[in-house]
């Protein structure tokens, strides 16, 4: 192992998030990332429209990534 590698990279998050969207759009609702994914992206658009230079489809997009990517690594 070279020290030169960084050690906190994790390759598999793409096929982690994939998999957890289809998933996701599979069950709907029933599945336990849908709602904290919905909210968080109620709460980015929310954010987006009361700041002038991101808007709400931006912050919308982003507050559901965000919340996606702490489902998949808490």
């Amino acid at each position: 192992m070279d020290d030169k590698d960084p050690q906190h990279q994790d390759h598999d998050l793409l096929p982690d998030a994939r998999d957890e969207l289809k998933a996701m759009m599979k069950e709907g609702v029933d599945h336990p990332s849908t709602k904290p994914v919905l909210t968080g992206a109620a709460i980015g658009a929310v954010a987006g429209w009361v700041l002038p230079v991101v808007g709400p489809i931006i912050g919308g997009v982003a507050g559901a990534g965000l919340m996606l990517y702490k489902r998949l690594r808490p």
